[in-house]
This record gives structure tokens, C-alpha cells and sequence, in this order.
């Protein structure tokens, strides 16, 4: 096992109800901004929630934060900050919106004079105003980490500080029972793939952690497909297995101590800042190709990932790992989500556009052993279509 530090001081209040905690969790005397996105929150009870919640705190709203949020939108809640003398930032969404919040919060105090920089430049966040987290859309895990990416003229980018890791989460599963079925199947995805990245790369002897994300993957491959069938997908159970494996899947526990890849990500973000695909759908694309083109690299780990995972214990190496792969991509047809470019109506001319890209975000040296060179990404994203 690699050597470590960890450290995750989110609280987190899961269940029905828990979003009464919000009255306790932000103090009084705090002016407090609540970010959403288009406003859904108003259609499913969790605005009346919140508000009932902050009924006796001082409190103002900023609405519109895109899926994939944009740098421009964010910027604009700047001046309501300024106005109001907000100090309390509360994310009321999905993942978009607590990645929105922790660019926000971060630019509020931001020391330089581009905020864009953060993103651009990768400078240091110093400071950030204090974050909670209303969960409506588990798939990111935002709500407990210190991860966000901000998309802006189709260039979509991460930043990572201590400074933005929300102060506390709410996962109330009820809340998700609204969400349609392309979000549902989003959130599954993306949570699945988040645990790939740590999990697919090489052993180190991470025993814990590999068996944590061996548990996650099966839990989301026993009960994602469960939330889409009409008989389950009411079941508060189904639903509260699926939200808390999204928050454990990148609250940092199962990547402490291993080697991460994270190629997908970096391309799939590609096909997001270029095309505006949904990003798990990108994932869904690229991790199959990704296990093909790189099988020989990750041999050891698919094998225990057929075994354990999937249970397959027949047939030689190259024939477990093959199937291992057909049952992951089954897995995702079963979500109805995408595993070719040409599910998305996207060819060769298409993979041009996306390897411009990635080189001049710098994307050169991508996985666990930054072996992926551009030639090979290529390869991946022909592979993908």
C-alpha cells in the first residue's frame, strides 16, 4: 500500500427529514446565498424544505447553474455576494451546482485577479467561503470532497483545495424519487466509474480499499438497474444504496493509498466541453475502450475485477477479462446509456476535433502511470466509436 494522509471532516446527515439540520448546521448569524440549478427544487418540496429550514437565518438565492456548470453563470453570483455580504454559500442540487458553489466560494475571496486562473493556471485557493450541501443527484460525490470542475468557451477543467470541501452534506433519499430516468442512470454511471478510476490500475496490496470498491461496484450493479424498473424504483432502500455509494465512491476513502487513473475522465471531459454530452455519458463510452486498449497494462486487476465483481472463474485469462468487459458494457446498456461515439452520432472527424483538444489542455501523460500518450488516447477513442 502507497503511503498516505486522510482526512474527510464533511458531516453528513443521511435519511428522510435530515434537511431540518440546516436550521443548526449554518450559524445564525450567517448570510447565507442558496445556489440551484434550473429550479426543479421548487417542483419536489426541497425548496420549501430549505426555506422552512432557514426560516431564521438571513438568507438570498442565485438560481441557474447549469449541468456542467459555466464559468460565466458563476461569475455573476459574485456581485449578488458583494451586495449582500453573503458568508455562507448552500448548494441545493447535484453535483453541478456543489461544484458551481466551490468555484464560487472560492472566487468570492479569490486574492488574484482572474478568477478563471483557479481553473486555467491551477492556483492555489487560499480561502473559500464555507459550503453545506443539500444532495438532490447522487453521482459526483462533491458533496463530501474537494473536487470540482467548471466548463467555459467549451473547455471543461478541474480544480481540487481543502479550502472548498463542504462543511456538511444532507442525503436525503427521498428527495431523489423525482429525478427522471436519464438522471438516475447518470448518477449510477458516473458513481460506478468514479470507483473504476481508483480501483482499475495496478495492485499495490490495497486489500481494504479494493474490497470497499469491489462492494460499491456491486451494490450499483445490483441497484441501478432496480431504480429504473417500475415495480422498484419507488423503493427508498434502492435509492438510499445507490446515494450513499455515490458519496463513497469519492469521498477519498477508497483512493487513499492506491494508484488512480482517471484517462476516462480526462477525455470524457473532452466530449463535454466539445458536444455537450452529459458527462457519465462520456464515461460510459470511454472506460470500455479504455480496459481494451489497456488490458495488457491492467491485466492483473481486470482478472480480479472478473472474479470478484462479476464472479466469472471460467476459462482462460484473456477469456475472463474478455467477458469481464461484455458484462460491463451490458451493464451500462442496461442503465440505457451510451458505449460507442456512435451512439452519440459522433465519427472519425469527431476524434479529431477531441485529440486538438486534449493536447492543448495538456492532456499528454494520462492513467495510473501516465503511459498514455496522445497516440494511445487516440487509440481509445477509435476503439470507443
Amino acid at each position: 500500500m502507497l503511503n498516505f494522509s486522510f482526512q474527510n471532516q464533511t458531516r453528513i446527515h443521511f435519511g428522510e427529514g435530515q434537511i431540518d439540520k440546516l436550521s443548526t448546521e449554518i450559524p445564525k448569524d450567517a448570510k447565507v446565498l442558496v445556489v440551484y440549478g434550473g429550479g426543479s427544487i421548487k417542483n419536489n418540496g426541497v425548496y420549501d424544505q430549505v426555506v422552512n429550514a432557514l426560516k431564521d437565518h438571513t438568507w438570498f438565492e442565485f438560481s441557474g447553474i447549469e449541468p456542467n456548470p459555466k464559468y460565466d453563470t458563476l461569475m455573476k453570483a459574485q456581485a449578488v455576494i458583494k451586495e449582500h455580504d453573503i458568508d455562507y454559500i448552500m448548494a441545493v442540487g447535484g453535483g453541478s451546482v456543489a461544484d458551481g458553489c466551490k468555484f464560487i466560494a472560492a472566487a468570492a475571496l479569490y486574492a488574484g485577479d482572474d478568477p478563471w486562473d483557479i481553473l486555467a493556471k491551477q492556483q492555489p485557493i487560499e480561502s473559500a467561503l464555507p459550503i453545506g450541501v443539500v444532495l438532490t443527484l447522487p453521482a459526483t460525490g462533491s458533496e463530501t470532497n474537494t473536487n470540482a470542475v467548471v466548463t467555459r468557451d467549451g473547455n471543461k477543467l478541474p480544480f481540487s483545495s481543502a479550502a472548498v470541501r463542504p462543511q456538511f452534506a444532507v442525503l436525503d433519499p427521498a428527495v431523489t424519487l423525482s429525478l427522471s430516468d436519464r438522471q438516475i442512470s447518470n448518477g449510477v454511471v458516473d458513481a460506478f466509474i468514479h470507483t473504476m478510476e481508483q480501483y482499475l490500475t495496478y495492485s499495490v496490496s490495497g486489500k481494504v480499499q479494493d474490497r470497499f470498491a469491489e462492494g460499491l461496484l456491486q451494490t450499483l450493479i445490483e441497484e441501478g438497474p432496480k431504480a429504473l424498473q417500475p415495480e422498484t424504483k419507488d423503493n427508498l432502500d434502492v435509492r438510499a444504496n445507490i446515494m450513499w455509494s455515490a458519496t463513497m465512491a469519492l469521498n477519498g476513502l477508497i483512493g487513499a493509498g492506491v494508484p488512480q487513473d482517471w484517462a476516462t475522465h480526462m477525455i470524457g471531459h473532452e466530449l463535454t466541453g466539445a458536444y455537450e454530452i452529459d458527462h457519465a455519458r462520456t464515461l460510459s463510452i470511454v472506460l470500455p475502450a479504455v480496459m481494451k486498449v489497456r488490458r495488457t497494462a491492467k491485466h492483473e486487476k481486470l482478472l480480479q475485477y472478473a472474479e470478484r465483481v462479476w464472479h466469472i472463474t471460467q476459462g482462460s485469462e484473456d477469456q475472463r477479462i474478455d467477458q469481464a468487459i461484455a458484462l460491463t458494457e451490458d451493464f451500462f446498456q442496461k442503465m440505457a446509456m451510451p458505449i460507442r461515439l456512435s451512439d452519440i452520432e459522433l465519427g472519425a472527424a469527431d476524434i479529431d476535433i477531441l485529440m486538438a483538444n486534449l493536447e492543448g489542455h495538456g492532456m499528454v501523460e494520462l492513467g495510473e502511470t501516465k503511459e498514455i500518450t496522445l497516440a494511445i488516447s487516440r487509440q481509445i477513442l477509435e476503439q470507443a466509436s
